[in-house]
């Protein structure tokens, strides 16, 4: 039998060029409120919740514990009911279903754990078959479909390994391959890495990137880690008490956060948090032979370009850099630097005018001896 899965290669694969832009997932003024006798001890999990999730996208929602994200994520395959609002998945409000209607939309949607949630008493091969079982497919076309999707999360030759055989990482490509058994159009994941060490979860991100470009499978998934958002989402929304404070594109995200709750998060990866050593040393006021401290961001093409050397030759000055870092962020150079500058003010106020030419940004800071 001929695979309904494509065999995935372990190469980087780019971004499909024809991702529709159709909202696959919308919430549309979703609330979640868990009552209790007391009004004052109700808990407002989601509170007018906007989003749309484009087709073929990798959307992350980042939040602190208790924000809202796993309430949100189970509000998208019906395991909660919004208090109000609609969730529409695939054109279907699944907030009108029933039962029944819940069963047949769930086939579309697939879920990964954080913790597995494999079955003990089940090989790899018999967990994958698991949902294909429930749906009623035939035993006969069951492995036709299995085996494809072991190969794909790279664990054809852990076939009839139970889960206690099985390493954290692999337990997780088990519960990748076992979400895709029914050719779901949306994959939800549910802090899926949060469990892992940093090498295996590379090795998970870099599997669900996969996936998604050769799939055109949209995936949304849930964290707390910033580094996943940072490797894996296309787009990002910021979750704080229920609410949607920010969101957009990854890049938009990292060259701009808006609320205070995304700066915190981007500065933690991206190199946006003074240092301590250099927090010790700042004053605000500037004494003779001091020298002005800056924070600059650099985004788009200006991050790798030699500005702080053009600078200072063109400008008779010195500038030191004290901290940071130049990446790729979702395929645009990015870089967070904390850099000296000794120069009297006038002259500073055009360094400072100067950098932030173009999309940079610059934040004086204050001065150090």
């Amino acid at each position: 039998m001929n695979s309904p899965f494509p065999i995935l290669s372990g190469a980087p694969v780019p971004p499909p060029s024809d991702v529709q832009t159709r909202p696959i997932i919308a919430f549309a003024n979703v609330s979640k409120v868990y009552p209790a006798r007391n009004e004052s001890a109700r808990v407002v999990a989601l509170d007018a919740i906007d989003l749309e999730v484009p087709e073929g996208a990798i959307v992350g929602v980042i939040g602190k514990s208790g924000a809202g994200k796993s309430t949100l994520i189970r509000l998208i395959n019906g395991l909660e009911r919004p208090s109000s609002g609609h969730v529409l998945v695939n054109g279907t409000d699944v907030t009108a279903l029933d039962e029944r209607g819940l069963r047949q939309a769930r086939r579309s949607i697939g879920m990964i754990f954080q913790h597995f949630n494999l079955l003990s008493s089940r090989t790899a091969f018999e967990n994958i078959a698991l949902p294909l079982e429930i749906a009623g497919f035939p035993t006969g076309e069951i492995a036709g479909i299995v085996e494809p999707l072991l190969a794909m999360v790279g664990l054809s030759d852990k076939r009839d390994r139970y889960p206690a055989e099985l390493s954290g990482g692999q337990k997780q490509r088990v519960g990748i391959a076992r979400a895709l058994a029914t050719k779901p159009k949306v994959l939800l994941s549910d802090e899926a890495t949060s469990a892992l060490d940093p090498e295996t979860t590379d090795q998970i991100l870099s599997l669900l990137k996969t996936i998604n470009a050769e799939l055109k499978l949209t995936i949304v998934f849930i964290t707390h880690e910033m580094s996943v958002v940072k490797q894996l989402a296309d787009r990002v929304a910021v979750l704080e008490s229920g609410r949607i404070v920010e969101q957009g594109t990854t890049f938009e995200i990292f060259a701009n956060p808006r609320h205070e709750t995304t700066r915190r998060f981007v500065g933690s990866v991206a190199g946006g948090h003074v240092p301590e050593w250099l927090l010790a040393k700042l004053r605000s006021e500037r004494l003779a032979g001091d020298s002005a401290v800056l924070h600059v961001t650099f985004v788009g093409r200006g991050a790798d370009q030699p500005v702080l050397s053009r600078l200072a030759r063109d400008l008779g000055v010195d500038v030191n850099i004290l901290h940071g870092q130049v990446e790729t962020i979702a395929g645009h150079p990015f870089g967070s630097l904390f850099i000296s500058v000794s120069a009297e003010p006038e002259i500073l106020r055009g360094i400072i005018a100067e950098l932030r030419a173009g999309q940079n940004s610059v934040e004086h800071l204050g001065y150090v001896a």
